[in-house]
């Protein structure tokens, strides 16, 4: 068989990570923080949704926070659905730390791919349970994606390289290999029938 022959799915699922905030401008991790995008947050926002613009969309989705929503908004979807998976990681004991704060306190190197995060004033969330945010979303859109319908997801940095990372079966840990910009626009889709990655981390301008 030649590979004109085959035919792989037209649907794609599309990822924009929200825009610029005050801690993620300064690297300190925000789960379930709700703070607004910064002045340049939302302009960065609004570039992203001349990305989408032209595209037909069967279904838009955002995380509930604000920095997503507001994001949503500003890129031209103000009437986002609400989808509660999409929040952050929920980083509990180390909301609101940057990384050498962390690691400063533990006394050793670490990363939220490999040891996830321990409850504080909110319970933290685990890999293991964050592939299973993912899996439980993706088990719902993988069936509308594969049957050519095209999704759009307003969502976070970690969750979002989170959802690629089960996308290609690598579980949330997965994600540790895909840097992603605030208000970059990602692609997830197929090739030979695998799922795969068709666009990473493109900002408008870039």
């Amino acid at each position: 068989m030649k590979d004109e022959d085959l035919t792989d799915p037209d649907g794609r699922l599309v990822l924009v990570r929200h825009g610029e905030t005050e801690w993620s401008r300064t690297g300190r991790h925000t789960g379930l923080t709700d703070i607004p995008l910064t002045e340049t947050g939302a302009y960065k926002a609004e570039l992203a949704g001349t990305l989408l613009a032209t595209r037909h969309w069967d279904l838009v989705l955002s995380s509930p926070l604000h920095r997503a929503v507001e994001t949503a908004a500003r890129a031209g979807y103000p009437q986002a659905e609400l989808e509660p998976r999409l929040v952050e990681w929920d980083y509990g004991a180390y909301e609101g730390l940057t990384t050498p704060e962390i690691d400063a306190r533990l006394g050793r190197p670490w990363t939220i791919w490999q040891a996830g995060a321990p409850a504080g004033a909110t319970p933290g969330e685990t890999v293991e349970q964050v592939t299973a945010r993912a899996e439980s979303l993706l088990d719902e859109l993988r069936p509308r994606v594969r049957a050519g319908e095209q999704v759009l997801l307003f969502s976070h940095a970690h969750f979002l390289r989170a959802l690629a990372g089960v996308w290609l079966g690598l579980t949330a840990a997965g994600g540790r290999y895909f840097v992603l910009g605030t208000s970059a626009v990602s692609e997830l889709g197929f090739e030979h029938g695998s799922e795969v990655i068709t666009q990473w981390n493109h900002v408008r301008g870039r």
